[in-house]
C-alpha cells in the first residue's frame, strides 16, 4: 500500500487542543509503580517549563491484598501555563490500572473526563476483589465519561518480548507503557525518563531496555492513531514564572535543606535524632545523605530516646533537631517539657497525619495544633510555626532555627502529610542573599549565672559543657532564676513560670506583622488559613475576586505566639472564616485570644481542601 493510501485509511486525528491547565491522576495497586510514574511525569513537566503541584496518595494499609480497594495507590498532578497553587480539584484524566483503582477514583473525575483503562486487568477475580458485582466497562458505570479501553497488559507483554523477561517482570513494565501514552497526549519528551531508567537499572540493562521499550510502545500507540480518532493530544504553553534555576522539591527535601541552611547561617552543626514514622521518615532519609554539611543523623530506638538525644546534642553545643508525627510527638512531650525547663534550642518537626491514635498514617490532617501549642503538662510555652507548601518548608525551617537559637527555646514546626510528600517547582535561592544569624556561646566566666537573661530576648546564655569556669547543672526540677540551682521556693517558681511565658510572648515583637495575602485589608469577609490550606484558599479567593466579590485571604505562619497585629487586622472584617483540616483548632485558639465571632470551615477526610469547597463556603457566608 502506498503512503498516500495508508494515510487515507487511517482515522482522522483530532488536532491538538491547547489548554491552560490539566489534571492527571495515575491509580493502581501499590505495586504498580504509580508513584514512580507520577514522579517521572512530574520531571518531564518541569522540564517543559510548566508550573505544577502534585499529590501522592498512598494506601493507608502497608501491605493490603493486591487488587483490593485498600491497596490502591494514586498520584495526581496539576500542571499548566499559569501559576499552580494546588494539585487540582477534579482530574481531567484518570489512568486506572485495575478495577479497584477505578472504583476508588472514578467519583473524583470531572464529568466528561477521560478514563483510560487496562482491560487486561478486568478479570472476574479482580472485579470480585474490588467489590464489583458486574463489569463496570459494560454495565453503564462509565456513562458520562470518555472511556478509552486498552489491553495495556497484553500490549506491554508484546512490547518487551525481545528482552525475554518472565511474565511477572514483563507486566511490571506496564506503568511505563501508560506513561509513554500520557507523554504523547501532552507532547512530553521521553529523553529524561530514558536516562533515568538506564541509570536506575545500570546493573540490569535488560530491565532498563524493557521499560524503555514499553514507554516507546505506549507513545507509539497514541502517535499512530490507535487511540480513538476523536481524542487528540493536548498542548500546554510554558508558564510565565520568575526566571531562575528551578527544581522540583518535596516538603521533606525542602525541610532538610532549610534546616541545613539555618544551622549554617547560625554557625552551628546539626544533630538530627529521629525514629521512623509515616509520613515523617522522609526527612530522616534526606538528612542522612547530607553528612558533607556536618549533619549527624541518629535513628534512635524509640521516640523518647530520639528527643532526649536531640536535647543532649543542644546541651553539647550543636543544634538538636527531632521529627515525628502526631502519635510520636505525644511520646516526646515529657522530654520537650524538659527542653522548655532547661531552656535549650531545639527544633521539633511534626508532619501531621490523620488521627487519633495511629489514625490513617498516609493521610493528611492539621489536627495537632492544640498538641503543639498546649499539649504539655504545666505551663510550658514554646514557639509554633507552620509551613504552607513544599517549597515554603525551606524558609520555615530557617525561621525555626532562628527563633530556637535566638530565644533559647524549643520550636515546633508544623507540616503535614500532604506537604511532606507533595512536590512543586522551587526557585533555588542565592545563598549570598540570606542574612547570617550567628550564635554566640558564653565563654567568659566573669559574672556567669546560667539563668541570668538577656534583657531584650529573656534568653539565658548558651554555655557549652567543658568551658572553664562555666560549670552548671541543668534538669527538670525548677531552678533558681539566676544561679540555676534546684529551688523549691514558691515565689521563684512563680517568677520562672512567668518569665518563660514572657520570653515566648516576646517573640511576637520579632516576627513580621500579619498581612493580607489577597484582597482588601478590611471588608466583608476574611478567610484565614494556616499550613497546607494555603493553595486552595489562595486560588478560591483569587477566583472570587475576579467575580467582583469582597473577600480576603489571611494566612498564618506564626501560630504561637500570634502576630502582634492580628487582632486588629481581623477586627476590620465583618466575618472571619477559618479553613483548616481539623474540627476547629485554630478558630478555637483565635476566639479564646481575641473574643471575636470567628467561624470554622472544617474537613477531616484525610484529603486536602478542594478549591470548590472553599468557594462554596465563601458564597454561603456572603449571601447571608
Amino acid at each position: 500500500m502506498s503512503e498516500t493510501a495508508s494515510a487515507k485509511a487511517a482515522p482522522a486525528r483530532a488536532p491538538r487542543q491547547e489548554l491552560e491547565t490539566a489534571v492527571v491522576r495515575f491509580a493502581g495497586d501499590s505495586g504498580d509503580g504509580m508513584q514512580l510514574t507520577g514522579g517521572q511525569f512530574t520531571l518531564t513537566t518541569a522540564l517543559a517549563a510548566n508550573d505544577l503541584a502534585t499529590f501522592p496518595d498512598f494506601p493507608a494499609e502497608i501491605r493490603a491484598p493486591a487488587g483490593t480497594t485498600y491497596g490502591v495507590s494514586a498520584f495526581q498532578i496539576n500542571f499548566g501555563g499559569r501559576r499552580i497553587k494546588t494539585a487540582g480539584d477534579a482530574p481531567d484524566v484518570l489512568v486506572a490500572m485495575n478495577p479497584a483503582a477505578l472504583k476508588v477514583n472514578l467519583k473524583d473525575i470531572k464529568e466528561g473526563g477521560l478514563v483510560i483503562l487496562d482491560t487486561g486487568s478486568f478479570t472476574e477475580r479482580n472485579l470480585q476483589k474490588a467489590g464489583y458485582e458486574k463489569d463496570p466497562i459494560e454495565d453503564g458505570t462509565l456513562d458520562g465519561y470518555r472511556a478509552v479501553k486498552i489491553d495495556i497488559s497484553k500490549l506491554t507483554l508484546e512490547a518487551v518480548k525481545a528482552q525475554e523477561l518472565s511474565k511477572k517482570d514483563a507486566l511490571r513494565c506496564k506503568n511505563l507503557w501508560t506513561l509513554g501514552l500520557i507523554y504523547w497526549m501532552y507532547g512530553r519528551k521521553r529523553a529524561a525518563t530514558k536516562a533515568w531508567l538506564e541509570k536506575k537499572f545500570a546493573k540490569r540493562p535488560e530491565l532498563a531496555q524493557a521499560n524503555i521499550a514499553a514507554m516507546d510502545a505506549g507513545h507509539a500507540f497514541g502517535e499512530t492513531a490507535e487511540m480513538p480518532a476523536e481524542i487528540g493530544g493536548f498542548t500546554i504553553q510554558e508558564a510565565d514564572i520568575q526566571p531562575g534555576l528551578y527544581r522540583t522539591v518535596t516538603g521533606s527535601e525542602a525541610l532538610a535543606w532549610g534546616l541545613v541552611a539555618g544551622t549554617e547561617l547560625a554557625g552551628l552543626k546539626m544533630t538530627f535524632a529521629s525514629y521512623p514514622i509515616t509520613p515523617a521518615s522522609g526527612l530522616l532519609h534526606t538528612l542522612a545523605r547530607l553528612k558533607s554539611f556536618g549533619v549527624v543523623t541518629f535513628q534512635a530506638e524509640d521516640e523518647i530516646a530520639a528527643v532526649c538525644a536531640a536535647i543532649g546534642a543542644s546541651y553539647a553545643g550543636t543544634l538538636g533537631v527531632t521529627s515525628s508525627s502526631g502519635p510520636g510527638l505525644a511520646l516526646k512531650m515529657e522530654a520537650i517539657g524538659l527542653g522548655i525547663s532547661v531552656e535549650l534550642p531545639l527544633v521539633i518537626v511534626n508532619s501531621q497525619r490523620a488521627g487519633p491514635s495511629t489514625g490513617l498514617p498516609t493521610k493528611t490532617e492539621q489536627s495537632d495544633l492544640f498538641q503543639a501549642v498546649w499539649g504539655r503538662n504545666a505551663d510550658s510555652p514554646l514557639a509554633v510555626i507552620a509551613s504552607r507548601s513544599p517549597s515554603d518548608c525551606f524558609d520555615a525551617a530557617i525561621e525555626a532555627v532562628r527563633i530556637a537559637t535566638k530565644y533559647m527555646t524549643p520550636v515546633i514546626l508544623l507540616t503535614d502529610g500532604y506537604i511532606a510528600n507533595a512536590s512543586e517547582p522551587w526557585r533555588i535561592p542565592d545563598a549570598n542573599n540570606f542574612t547570617p544569624m550567628p550564635v554566640t556561646f558564653r565563654t567568659d566566666p566573669e559574672g556567669f549565672k546560667p539563668f541570668l537573661r538577656d534583657p531584650k530576648t529573656l534568653a539565658r546564655p548558651w554555655a557549652v559543657p567543658g568551658t572553664p569556669g562555666l560549670e552548671h547543672r541543668i534538669g527538670g526540677i525548677e531552678k533558681d532564676h539566676e544561679s540555676g540551682h534546684i529551688s523549691y521556693d514558691p515565689a521563684n517558681h512563680q517568677k520562672m513560670t512567668a518569665t518563660r511565658a514572657a520570653k515566648i510572648q516576646g517573640i511576637a515583637n520579632d516576627i513580621p506583622a500579619q498581612t493580607v495575602e489577597l484582597g482588601p485589608s478590611k471588608g466583608r469577609l476574611a478567610i484565614v488559613g494556616w499550613g497546607s490550606t494555603y493553595g486552595p484558599i489562595d486560588r478560591a479567593v483569587a477566583n472570587l475576586l475576579e467575580e467582583g466579590l469582597e473577600v480576603s485571604h489571611i494566612h498564618l505562619r506564626h501560630i504561637w505566639p500570634l502576630p502582634a497585629n492580628l487582632k486588629s487586622l481581623l477586627e476590620g472584617f465583618d466575618q472571619v472564616l477559618v479553613a483548616e483540616m481539623n474540627n476547629g483548632q485554630l478558630s478555637t485558639l483565635l476566639r479564646s485570644q481575641y473574643l471575636l465571632p470567628i467561624e470554622g470551615l472544617n474537613k477531616v477526610s484525610g484529603q486536602p481542601f478542594k478549591i470548590a469547597e472553599i468557594e462554596a463556603a465563601i458564597h454561603a457566608r456572603l449571601e447571608k
